[in-house]
């Protein structure tokens, strides 16, 4: 059963969607996850958006690209399931209490997206050592999809003795905060970073009274997406009702 601030959420989405829905299109390309399908996004561009229109496009399965706005009509595939937090719900369990114990040495920051030389390098051996594609470079995720004009967005930079060891790339809002990306030294694995990202993001949302965490997608049989399961209790949206994971 869907909470009355879900009900209210779908209640003004389907107004708000009633307008913009011609700004919308498919877009079908191959998979970015490697799954055997054509992936299909349905998409549009948006100019700046109000903290509640931003918190209703989430609250519907919406993801942000860039300054555009997407949600997935694949056919015959449904794996990229939306799957959000409740901080103050939320509970970690015992590698996950070791994960934040073991990362007491790191110092982190917040502050302004930037791309910055050591942003940038660290994102680019980031994206070299897990997808070394053609088209893949810092450069271009931060021109073509942190930067934007649509809301609100900041980083948490995480140092080590000065030095960075990961970036998250977050939205922010009120009531809401949105997981975009997170990139980091895989020198450092043995650290857990990923998962240390998301323990700071809910830290992060209970000391400023945000109710929602939005972590993107969760694919289940993709190792780098489907951890975020791992969060309990977590929400993901099915048949449009966030519903409890199992």
């Amino acid at each position: 059963m869907r909470s009355v601030y879900d009900q209210e959420c779908a209640r003004e989405f389907s107004s708000l969607q009633a307008r913009m829905n011609k700004y919308f299109y498919d877009v079908t390309v191959n998979c970015p996850y490697h799954q055997p399908y054509p992936a299909t996004f349905y998409q549009g561009v948006s100019g700046p958006m109000p903290d509640r229109g931003m918190e209703l496009f989430l609250a519907a399965g919406y993801r942000r690209n860039g300054n555009y706005l997407y949600t997935m009509h694949c056919a015959g595939c449904s794996g990229c399931i939306p799957i959000r937090l409740h901080p103050r719900s939320f509970r970690p369990n015992r590698d996950q209490r070791r994960v934040w114990k073991r990362n007491a040495d790191v110092d982190i920051a917040v502050g302004s997206i930037a791309p910055s030389v050591e942003n940038l390098d660290l994102c680019e051996k980031f994206l070299q050592g897990r997808f070394p594609h053609k088209n893949n470079t810092a450069k271009g995720y931060y021109s073509g999809f942190f930067l934007n004009t649509i809301t609100s967005t900041f980083e948490f930079r995480y140092r080590l003795q000065g030095r960075l060891i990961g970036n998250g790339i977050i939205d922010i809002g009120d009531n809401w905060l949105n997981a975009v990306y997170f990139f980091f030294d895989e020198d450092e694995a043995r650290r857990s970073l990923g998962t240390f990202n998301i323990l700071t993001m809910v830290d992060f949302c209970l000391r400023k009274n945000i109710e929602y965490l939005y972590l993107g997608y969760c694919i289940r049989n993709v190792p780098a997406m489907s951890y975020k399961e791992r969060f309990r209790p977590y929400y993901i949206l099915v048949d449009s009702e966030w519903r409890e994971g199992r």
